[in-house]
């Protein structure tokens, strides 16, 4: 169910809605009927008419759909001569007259398939001019939706007294658009819904990177800042008609919102009142302003500060970092104290054990913090690095460099101690950076934010790491790929996919820790005791930790196997067999084998060899990290050459998977992708290149005058 948004509240008291479906919904780009787009639509009115709710339909497309079958009758009928003379534009009301019969008998057709009755009901604008008709028109309505049946409104403009459909915007309405607007009030309904074939109404075209959607239209702000585009390719007045038609009716006491027809469940997500297209609003002056704007200037301000660190000296970014170490051990109590509070919060709330341990900041942990930032200070600054050196020609030198790659928004779940590790990171790479971190932190994260960015001089900027507070902002950040740069989300697999399936930027991470350890009929078993032991309980809710352990079938009830089995019984994890190891040792069976515990709980199975081992591996686990523990050194290349993960381990626990372990300062998060980073993301991760070509007044000119050399130099 979509997240509701506080200044949509209104929508749990709605009852009556109206729904006006645009002509670029109804038909494709050809002008045939867009029947699958349709047939959503249909099975979201059927279930709105489930719940209880009243709908009205308005449509719009009869001209196009009828344009499109009179052209294909003309053709048919054509003969090659007729086609070689010009063509006269087919008259509208004709085109109108033959699609409204092909329009209505696709929604009949859905709408029986789905066990509902509509009706169609043909207005023209000189209708209301009759009061008897409009009080009759209300009475004709009310009767069909006790009915349970769905009023399908029409303008017909097939015998209207306009010139032509697309012309003559006089009268009482003047397209379906307005005509919607006018049934709202004639009708009392509760909420107008205007379907589009955009997300709602922008500040400018929605195809100009620099325009933001608007989701609370408030007129005495966005009424001279918008710039409107073509109008609907397909229909009679596009995005212009559909905010005069909102600003209308909202001003009279009908709630409108504009939003696309072509995203699935749009009208349920509305009802929902999620924060989706644009509301109108009689009463939206009065609301806070919306946070679009200040999504879009957290993320400028970033970008900009961002610019101002990259023209600081490798020297004064390194002071940076280590005055962050120094201020996070001086304000360690106040840093405990609220993180205490959050903890305390989350058992309170029944909080799982695994969140709450990710939750806690321990003992120690800020001076292993402080530590890990003064190490990633010392270590060689990873900006403006020439990576290759080459002679294009005489006096032509080009170099490939490193650079920061601009903005980061960092999405986590639980643990505050990212947020440090995150932010140090982005001020050694020279990002800015922007941080969500999960409610249940939100102490923890507040006070650790202040810390961090009242360390940053004046002249780079606190805001070059912003903090996001509320889930609004982060759904209007994930559409800023015009300024945002990569996305790193932190957290479940539910957050990962979520995030992968809602931003064009691109992203990077990892959806699940299915971490394997592989103990060989020739390991080591006091080795591998230790290395179990240590992989599973070390912490367990780490994406690091084992889930799985996987054992050659020859070690089946063999001493040294049944001591760690003891062993880790004796610590309290809860061991689930797979299917063998459940028939063999009687563990509860498993329920699946892609399954992250988190917890003091992993799966154990028997496998044949080395072989089944890395095929179990690639078809259950998630390419986090995998262990071997084997003293056969070429059973242990073959798994740590086929073994398709981020990290591959031998005779070593799978908790040395991290950013710090392996000398990256910290980490970012970490990678199970194949592009740009993976495995532990550190600062070489958040790092791109670009060229830099030092001539002496070189030009191309079709390479008359050129001699190419690409002789590779020296970095130094």
């Amino acid at each position: 169910m979509a997240t509701a948004d506080p200044s949509r509240g209104f929508m749990k008291d709605v009852k009556r809605i109206i729904i006006k479906v645009g002509t670029a919904v109804v038909s494709r780009q050809d002008g045939r009927l867009a029947l699958g787009r349709v047939g959503a639509l249909c099975e979201q009115v059927k279930e709105l008419n489930s719940l209880g709710y009243e709908v009205i339909m308005v449509t719009s497309g009869a001209v196009g759909v009828g344009r499109q079958r009179l052209r294909y009758r003309k053709l048919v009928n054509s003969s090659f001569a007729d086609l070689q003379k010009p063509q006269v534009e087919l008259d509208g009301k004709a085109c109108a007259s033959v699609g409204q019969s092909g329009l209505m008998a696709l929604y009949d057709m859905l709408f029986t398939q789905l066990d509902v009755s509509s009706s169609q009901l043909l207005v023209t604008d000189s209708d209301f001019e009759n009061s008897k008709f409009r009080e009759r028109l209300s009475e004709t309505v009310e009767s069909l939706l006790d009915l349970k049946v769905v009023p399908i409104f029409n303008e017909n403009d097939a015998i209207s007294t306009r010139k032509a459909p697309y012309e003559d915007s006089s009268g009482i309405f003047w397209d379906n658009d307005s005509l919607a607007g006018l049934l709202a009030l004639e009708l009392k309904a509760d909420l107008l819904i205007l379907l589009s074939d955009v997300d709602g109404l922008y500040s400018g075209p929605p195809s100009e990177p620099s325009s933001k959607i608007i989701h609370t239209y408030i007129k005495e702000k966005h009424h001279y800042e918008i710039t409107f585009g073509d109008k609907s390719r397909v229909g009679r007045g596009g995005m212009t008609a559909k905010v005069k038609a909102a600003v209308l009716a909202s001003n009279s006491g009908t709630p409108v919102v504009i939003t696309s027809g072509f995203e699935n469940q749009s009208i349920l997500k509305v009802l929902q009142g999620a924060k989706i297209g644009t509301l109108f609003h009689k009463n939206a002056s009065l609301w806070e302003p919306s946070k679009d704007v200040s999504a879009r200037e957290m993320a400028v301000a970033a970008r900009d500060c961002s610019r101002r660190l990259q023209n600081l000296s490798s020297e004064e970014r390194k002071k940076i970092l280590l005055d962050v170490a120094d201020a996070l051990e001086a304000n360690e109590d106040l840093i405990r104290s609220e993180n205490e509070a959050d903890v305390a919060a989350a058992q309170d709330a029944g909080y799982e054990k695994p969140l709450v341990a990710r939750l806690t900041i321990k003992s120690g942990k800020i001076a292993s913090l402080a530590k890990s930032i003064r190490t990633l200070a010392n270590m060689e600054d990873p900006i403006n690095q020439i990576l290759k050196k080459t002679e294009v020609a005489d006096d032509l030198v080009l170099e490939k460099t490193s650079c920061p790659l601009g903005v980061l928004l960092i999405v986590f779940e639980s643990r505050p101690d990212a947020l440090v590790q995150i932010a140090s990171l982005a001020i050694r790479s020279g990002n800015g950076l922007l941080l969500k971190g999960g409610k249940e932190a939100i102490r923890s994260n507040t006070i650790l934010h202040k810390v961090i960015t009242g360390a940053i001089p004046c002249n780079v900027g606190e805001k070059l790491i912003g903090l996001v507070t509320t889930r609004d902002e982060i759904a209007d950040l994930l559409k800023l790929d015009d300024v945002i740069d990569l996305v790193i989300p932190r957290g479940s697999n539910k957050l990962v996919s979520q995030i992968k399936a809602s931003t064009k930027i691109p992203v990077l991470g990892h959806a699940d820790g299915i971490c394997h350890v592989y103990i060989d009929k020739s390991a080591d078993m006091d080795m591998a005791k230790r290395i179990v032991m240590d992989a599973k309980i070390d912490y367990p809710a780490a994406c690091n930790a084992m889930e799985t352990l996987l054992v050659h079938k020859d070690l089946l009830r063999t001493p040294g196997l049944d001591d760690i089995l003891v062993a880790l019984k004796t610590e309290g994890v809860d061991i689930y067999g797979g299917p063998i190891a459940h028939k063999a040792l009687g563990f509860p069976k498993a329920s699946s084998f892609h399954h992250e515990y988190s917890s003091m709980a992993c799966t154990i199975e028997f496998v044949d060899d080395v072989q089944s081992a890395i095929d179990h591996i690639h078809c259950y686990g998630s390419a986090h990290t995998d262990c071997i523990i084997t003293t056969d050194g070429k059973v242990a290349e073959t798994f740590l050459q086929q073994v398709d993960s981020a990290a591959v381990f031998h005779n070593a626990s799978t908790r040395f998977s991290d950013g710090a372990r392996f000398g990256l300062g910290a980490e970012v998060g970490i990678s199970t992708g194949r592009i740009h980073a993976r495995g532990p993301v550190g600062v070489e991760g958040l790092l791109t290149t670009r060229w830099i070509l030092r001539g002496r007044g070189q030009v191309v000119n079709g390479d008359k005058d050129v001699v190419y050399t690409h002789k590779s130099l020296p970095l130094q």
